[in-house]
């Protein structure tokens, strides 16, 4: 079994916005692995931040990966930072991987100060989310296997970009 595609990118990109309708569009389930920690840790990602720190975070967030990886045959999405775990970037090789491309200015529209994005928090988010895309971006272009830029798009403009690149042989009806 494996996910018919992988959806990744940083904070505000749009994974869980994107994902069920891509998943809908494909005619397939969706699952996003930080609900899967949640459901597990049975507490908020931000806590387990708070309470264990992010080391002990990303190796709960890696296994999630590895069983969803495993599991789930539909749209997968990751948290954020997932891709930033060596053995998680090696499992990404053999999957289809969507990242989902979000600008500085979008970005931090999109995220504003939400507490529930852990390495968003402090005082200039702006500065902490450009130094997050700038760690990140080579990262999920290294196992992105599909990337779409959605600062001026609709989520169903996204979709469809992704349907397109996924399925280009797919009929569209005029």
């Amino acid at each position: 079994m494996s996910p018919r595609a992988v959806v990744v990118g940083p904070p505000g990109s749009g994974k869980s916005t994107v994902g069920p309708l891509l998943a809908a569009a494909l005619g397939v389930s969706f699952r996003d692995t930080d609900d899967d920690i949640v459901a597990r840790a049975g507490r908020a990602i931000s806590d387990i931040f708070a309470d264990d720190g992010e080391p002990a975070f990303r190796a709960i967030e890696e296994e999630a990966v590895a069983t969803a990886l495993a599991e789930h045959d539909g749209v997968l999405s990751l948290g954020g930072g997932a891709p930033l775990t060596p053995g998680t970037r090696a499992r990404l090789q053999d999957h289809t991987v969507v990242f989902l491309n979000v600008g500085l200015a979008a970005g931090v529209q999109r995220t504003g100060m939400s507490s529930a994005r852990p390495l968003l928090a402090g005082i200039n988010p702006r500065a902490t989310f450009k130094a997050l895309l700038d760690q990140r971006l080579p990262v999920y272009r290294e196992v992105a296997t599909v990337e779409i830029e959605t600062d001026k798009r609709t989520p169903e403009e996204v979709v469809a970009a992704a349907v397109a690149a996924l399925e280009p042989d797919r009929v569209r009806e005029p």
